[in-house]
């Protein structure tokens, strides 16, 4: 399994129209083949943070994925950008 996860910021007055923008991405996301989970959204503490995660069952899926993905071009700059891909060597319930 694999996760993505992390932030990228935008201006303030950009952010929910990012996040609106790929509304159609998530949602064609989540019915892909090997796709776990994917979240594309507005961070409640910093109105330039947008918040990603993704979870796939394999690195084959991300890439199939990918190649039809046909992400939307905002035109919207990003100012920092902190996502890491994680490889899941184990899972457990955390509570």
């Amino acid at each position: 399994m694999w996760i993505i996860a992390g932030h990228v910021t935008v201006d303030a007055d950009e952010r929910d129209r990012f996040v609106e923008e790929h509304r159609d991405l998530v949602e064609r996301a989540r019915q892909a083949p090997g796709c776990l989970d994917v979240a594309i959204t507005a961070d409640p503490v910093d109105p330039r943070r947008i918040n990603n995660y993704e979870r796939w069952d394999s690195w084959d899926a991300i890439e199939a994925w990918r190649a039809r993905a046909h992400a939307p071009d905002t035109g919207i700059a990003f100012h920092d950008v902190d996502v890491t891909a994680f490889e899941v060597a184990s899972t457990r319930p955390p509570f």
